[in-house]
Formats: C-alpha cells, sequence, structure tokens
C-alpha cells in the first residue's frame, strides 16, 4: 500500500482552514503563528545535535577528541552503516512530533521534520532517499509509513530522488522499544530484503536510509546489510532524533 503526498490547497480555502483550525505547535499543540512552526517553549526543549562526533556513527561528543575517535558503541560493534545524522537527541518534545505523526494522524508534520534534515541531506547531492520500510500490516493498521512520508517530503525539498518500495520487510517483528541492543538485533536479522527490481538501481549508489527515531541501530543495521548486499557503496542514515547513550 502506497503513501499520498498531501496535495496544497487553494489560497482561500487555506486562509478559511487557518482561521477555524489555526496553525499549532508540533510538540504541545499550543497555537502558533504560521506552519511549521514550534512554539517558544518547545523549541528551547529541543536539542540540536551538531559538532564533534564519533567518526563511524556521529554519536556526539561532549568535548572536540584528536583523530578519528570512535565512541564505546563502535570500538565494542562497529556499526553497517556509514554514520547517522539526526536533527535533534531523543527527548519529551521530540518523542511528542514522532507520536504526533505516527499516532495522531497528522501526516502533515513528515514536512516539518523534512525542513529540518536538508542541511543534513545537502552533502550528499548524489545520493538516493530509500524509506526504513513497515511490514504491510502495520501499514494497513496505521495507515501510512511515516519513514515514507518524511522520505517523499524530503525528496520535493531536495530534488533528490527517492526509491519508496526498495527495502521491503520479510516478516512482521515486534516492537522493539522493550528489548535491549541484543534482543533487538535479534529480532530484525534478516527481516529485510531489497526489491529484485531495484538492484541496478542501488549498485554503487550513497543510500539516505530516512528514517523517523535512531535508538540502538539495529534496523538500520539490518537495512545497511541489505541494501550494501545488493550493490550500495554507503549507507547514511537520515532521521529526526536519535537516542543518545551515556559514552
Amino acid at each position: 500500500m502506497g503513501e499520498q503526498e498531501l496535495m496544497p490547497l487553494p489560497a482561500p480555502l487555506r486562509v478559511a482552514i487557518d482561521y477555524a483550525l489555526p496553525p499549532r505547535c508540533p510538540g504541545c499543540g499550543a497555537i502558533v503563528d504560521g506552519d511549521h512552526r514550534f512554539c517558544l517553549a518547545c523549541w528551547s526543549r529541543l536539542d540540536f545535535l551538531g559538532g564533534p562526533g564519533c567518526a563511524a556513527c556521529n554519536h556526539p561528543f561532549a568535548f572536540e577528541r584528536p583523530g578519528e575517535s570512535l565512541c564505546a558503541a563502535c570500538i565494542a560493534d562497529p556499526p553497517d552503516h556509514d554514520g547517522v545524522h539526526a536533527v535533534v537527541s531523543y527527548g519529551p518534545v521530540a518523542r511528542a512530533v514522532i507520536l504526533k505523526l505516527k499516532y495522531g494522524r497528522k501526516p502533515a508534520i513528515a514536512r516539518i521534520v523534512a525542513q529540518h534534515l536538508v542541511r543534513h541531506a545537502a552533502p550528499f547531492a548524489d545520493a538516493l532517499l530509500v524509506p526504513v520500510p513497515l511490514h504491510r500490516w502495520r501499514i494497513w493498521s496505521r495507515g501510512f509509513n511515516q519513514s515514507a512520508l518524511i522520505a517523499r517530503a524530503l525528496a520535493a525539498r531536495t530534488g533528490l530522488p527517492v526509491a519508496m518500495d526498495a527495502i521491503r520487510r520479510t516478516r512482521a517483528t515486534p516492537p522493539l522499544q522493550a528489548m535491549g541492543k541484543a534482543a533487538r538485533a535479534r529480532t530484525v536479522r534478516g527481516a529485510f530484503t531489497v526489491h529484485p527490481s531495484r538492484r541496478a538501481a542501488l549498485s554503487g549508489q550513497t543510500i539516505l536510509l530516512v528514517d523517523d527515531v535512531y535508538t540502538s541501530g539495529a534496523t538500520a543495521n539490518a537495512c545497511a546489510r541489505a541494501l550494501k548486499r545488493a550493490g550500495a557503496a554507503r549507507v547514511v542514515i537520515l532521521c529526526w532524533a536519535r537516542v543518545i547513550q551515556a559514552d
């Protein structure tokens, strides 16, 4: 089941809707001045990521480290992907945004996320956008794949090509939230495959794998392995938020 991009509304209808349903903060729902804006309170609570980080996964460091420094997790278990570019660290406001997107029937929030991902995609001018897939039964119950909505909105803003169906889930997996890192990795092992018709397009490509939240890296690594087996040269993760582990 595919996801459809929301069409822009005619200006008179947009004005009428804004009067009846004014723009609201994607974090807390407070009325704000315009679409795609946070209220001051939520904006101040977002922890935007940048600065020094792990050479393998971009996990942020508290201070600059010499050379090509790795975080403890990547030293112990090097990732299969080639870095993570997240807009913010995972916290109450970042979580609220994703919950509204996934469960609050507010797919337009994907445009807000994409707006903030544009600068992270900018260094990869020749890359191919690929969303992390959902199993068809989860798409059926939710109505859409939030990662696909973000990828499509990002493609519209950047002009990058997007392969919506490049990766498929071969089986449904239980929610990973309550699992530890090892259990997550076991659960998603072998759960993804590349669509045969997409292999030629992936060969030698840099892939920007689009997701909502990066937690342990289990899903990202499983997707990266499938993409690289199909011939992708690099797989870089783009996401709204990432969980920051103590290093």
